[in-house]
C-alpha cells in the first residue's frame, strides 16, 4: 500500500495574509492560488506548482507569517 504524501507550502518572506483562498478538504489544480500575501504594500499570490487536495492550513487570514513558515499543507 503507498504511502499518501504530504507536500508543505511555506512561507518566502515575512508578510499579512491578506486572504486564504482555499479550505481542508478543497481539491486544488497546479496552478491555483491557495491564499494572498501583502509584504510591502505589495501584494502577493501563493500559487500551487501540483494538483492535491488541501490536508492542513497553517494560517488564517490576518496572520503575520515568517520566513519558513507552514501555509498549507497538501496531500
Amino acid at each position: 500500500m503507498p504511502r499518501e504524501q504530504t507536500i508543505r507550502i511555506l512561507a518566502e518572506m515575512v508578510a499579512n495574509v491578506i486572504v486564504v483562498e482555499v479550505a481542508v478538504d478543497d481539491q486544488i489544480a497546479a496552478g491555483d492560488t491557495v491564499c494572498l500575501l501583502e509584504s510591502m504594500k505589495m501584494e502577493i499570490p501563493v500559487l500551487v506548482e501540483f494538483g492535491g487536495v488541501v490536508a492542513a492550513l497553517g494560517v488564517r487570514e490576518g496572520d503575520i507569517v515568517q520566513e519558513g513558515d507552514v501555509m498549507v499543507d497538501i496531500a
